[in-house]
């Protein structure tokens, strides 16, 4: 029910941190995810990811390589629990 319910934000997740996207898709498919979603959180998640990457290093050069290789999955996971706590925080506020 909980996968249905936030379709959306578990494949965007799973798209933008370490968590294995591989699994989520299978899930997805298992648990009848609507298509279109399933793509468009892909799409989305997948896309950010690979710019920002794409983007600091055009920012910053080779200098960041080691640092993204280093921590960006940290980061990932970071970006994603300050995410979800503020749509929590919105929520709670209604």
């Amino acid at each position: 029910e909980s996968f249905q319910r936030y379709d959306f934000l578990v494949v965007f997740a799973a798209g933008f941190t370490p968590i294995p996207y591989k699994v989520i898709t299978i899930g997805a498919g298992v648990f009848g995810v609507n298509f279109p979603i399933f793509v468009l959180a892909s799409l989305v998640s997948r896309s950010a990811r690979f710019f920002l990457v794409a983007w600091l290093l055009k920012l910053y050069g080779p200098p960041i390589k080691s640092f993204i290789e280093k921590y960006f999955n940290w980061l990932a996971i970071a970006f994603m629990v300050l995410l979800i706590a503020g749509f929590a925080a919105l929520g709670a506020l209604k």
